[in-house]
C-alpha cells in the first residue's frame, strides 16, 4: 500500500502542478480562463483573495504540488535516504494545503459568491493528497507497532 499510495500522490501532485500552471499561464497571458461546468473562474482568480502574501495562489500551488511530487518520488526511489521526520513533514505540509483549500473554497461560497471549477479541482487534489498521506503514515505506525 505504501508504494502505491506514494505513486498516487506523485500523480495527483503532478496533475495539481499542471492545473496551477494552466491557471498561471492564462492569467499571465491575460487570456480568459475557460471554466468547465459553467463556473465563474475569472471572478475568482482575479478577486482580491487570489494572492497570499502578495504571491498569486497559483504560484503557491505550483510550488506545493511540484515540491510534493518531487519529494514523494525521491523517497519512493531512495527509501534509505528518507529522514525519519520526512513523512511527518510531508503530512504537515499537505494538511496545511488541505486547510488552505477548504478556507479558499469557503471564500468562494461566502464572499465571492462565484465558483471556479479549476479551483475546486485543485481543492479536491489537495484533499486526496492529504488523505493518502494520512493512510500511508497510519499504515507505517501500525506496522511499527506490530513489530
Amino acid at each position: 500500500m505504501e508504494e502505491t499510495g506514494k505513486i498516487f500522490i506523485i500523480l495527483f501532485a503532478f496533475g495539481g502542478f499542471l492545473l496551477a500552471s494552466y491557471i498561471r499561464g492564462k492569467k499571465r497571458a491575460e487570456k480568459p480562463l475557460v471554466c468547465p461546468l459553467e463556473g465563474s473562474c475569472e471572478e475568482v482568480v482575479h478577486s482580491r483573495y487570489s494572492t497570499l502574501f502578495g504571491i498569486p495562489l497559483e504560484t503557491w500551488g505550483m510550488l506545493y504540488y511540484g515540491a510534493t511530487s518531487i519529494a514523494y518520488a525521491f523517497f519512493l526511489l531512495f527509501p534509505e535516504l528518507t529522514p525519519s521526520f520526512a513523512p511527518y513533514a510531508l503530512l504537515l505540509t499537505s494538511a496545511f494545503a488541505f486547510l488552505l483549500s477548504m478556507y479558499l473554497t469557503s471564500i468562494q461560497a461566502f464572499f465571492i459568491h462565484h465558483w471556479c471549477t479549476w479551483c475546486l479541482f485543485s481543492a479536491g487534489i489537495s484533499t486526496i493528497i492529504f488523505l493518502l498521506g494520512v493512510a500511508i503514515l497510519n499504515q507505517n505506525i501500525l506496522l511499527s507497532l506490530l513489530k
